[in-house]
């Protein structure tokens, strides 16, 4: 196979602007992702409020979702993009003052980690629903794989330099420059040329939202596919919260070993994703969601029980395989299978499921980890991801007949 195949979606001139701004803001996000774990471990030595920044960042995903959605399907997706990353980069800004001047406290952290997920609430379903105004239907399936690696090679990179930035100059930097990674994006959006936006019917906000519902729930192969994704996400989220106090108590490497391990995770990832980026079918992809669901949950049992750094990092690359090649599966599937006046709400749905069930987790590990330890904690989520593998085999027939079904109709 040739690599043009990898790179069919770039003969689009709007989504190869999409990418060269992704590449540099998502290194960016993943740098200010670290360093902003690593800032409350460091404010608190707490696994409960590591678990309570989490939840802060990521439940108003949960609960705005829906209204993203509801927006990305009624409203210019480019326009609430630009707002979005705006907004996004005002808050990294001020994060990062804020930490540079020593005057940060764990309150502030917080209140702008709850800041970021409304402002994600809102970004991530329209920018999943632009990929396919950028690539157009016959690229989407390359498009969305190109995108998932750019975000994996932004997790390779991000995270390695946060580790070493926090190590020599501390969290702040790291902040100002995933602000300053935002001005990238904003202007390849500004470059994209674009058709009208041609708004929907007049039916209610209300009824709007309630249909996207009702089509999830009915669609048995979406379903099915959010549900298994909905338990692997449930199930990874207490690693990465913990991570850090894995990195430093466990393996005693400190932020910079938390930055080595978020970089294997990223480059496994990476490996995954971009053989995706080959494929010119979606065929098949049901198998890799179930195997990247049971490949999550052996490498989370892996890492619960490793104390040794080498073997930590190579059980990384696993879990960052296994994980992201599920996701990208998944986000796949469902974009060829939706029909293109669902995009927006279906995909609100995704976005729900990988980022707005992390709270809860997050939380909840949290707990559980100051009482059991975070090896239990980790080794439990494990076995979720592997029995949530093991039902959705055995409803593997009953998904193909139903997307069968879905291509056949549309």
């Amino acid at each position: 196979m040739t690599s043009a195949v990898f790179f069919t979606a770039l003969r689009h001139r709007n989504f190869r602007l999409f990418c060269f701004g992704q590449i540099i803001s998502l290194c960016g996000t993943w740098m200010q992702n670290v360093a902003q774990t690593w800032l409350i471990y460091r404010l608190t030595r707490s696994e409960w409020l590591m678990g309570v920044t989490y939840f802060c960042l990521q439940m108003p995903v949960f609960v705005l979702g829906p209204l993203g959605g509801l927006a990305a399907d009624r409203r210019p997706r480019r326009r609430i993009i630009v707002i979005c990353q705006t907004l996004s980069a005002v808050q990294a800004l001020l994060l990062g003052a804020l930490t540079v001047w020593g005057r940060v406290e764990v309150w502030q952290v917080l209140a702008l980690a709850t800041a970021l997920g409304c402002i994600n609430a809102f970004d991530m379903p329209a920018r999943q629903s632009f990929v396919i105004d950028m690539a157009g239907r016959d690229d989407l399936l390359n498009a969305i794989s190109l995108n998932s690696s750019i975000f994996n090679a932004a997790r390779v990179v991000g995270p390695g330099l946060a580790g070493l930035l926090v190590y020599r100059l501390g969290e702040g930097p790291c902040f100002l420059i995933n602000g300053a990674s935002f001005v990238p994006v904003l202007l390849s959006l500004a470059a994209m040329q674009l058709p009208p936006f041609v708004r929907p019917g007049e039916e209610s906000p209300w009824e709007h939202l309630l249909e996207g519902f009702r089509y999830a729930y009915r669609t048995l192969h979406i379903r099915y596919l959010l549900l298994l994704l909905a338990a692997a996400t449930f199930a990874g989220a207490p690693a990465l919260t913990l991570l850090p106090f894995f990195a430093d108590q466990i393996l005693g490497r400190g932020s910079r070993g938390l930055g080595v391990l978020l970089a294997a995770m990223g480059v496994g990832a990476l490996t995954g994703t971009m053989a995706l980026a080959g494929r010119g079918t979606s065929k098949g992809l049901s198998r890799v969601a179930l195997l990247g669901a049971g490949g999550t949950g052996a490498a989370l049992i892996l890492l619960s029980v490793s104390r040794h750094y080498p073997v930590s990092i190579a059980i990384m690359v696993g879990l960052g395989f296994s994980t992201l090649r599920q996701l990208a599966a998944t986000n796949t599937l469902i974009q060829t299978l939706i029909p293109d006046q669902f995009r927006g709400r279906i995909m609100s749905m995704y976005t729900m499921t990988v980022v707005g069930l992390g709270p809860f987790s997050s939380l909840l590990s949290g707990a559980v980890a100051e009482r059991y330890g975070a090896p239990v904690t980790v080794a439990a989520g494990g076995l979720l991801s592997l029995f949530a593998a093991l039902i959705f085999w055995m409803r593997l027939d009953r998904f193909r007949r139903s997307a069968r079904g879905e291509r056949s109709g549309s």
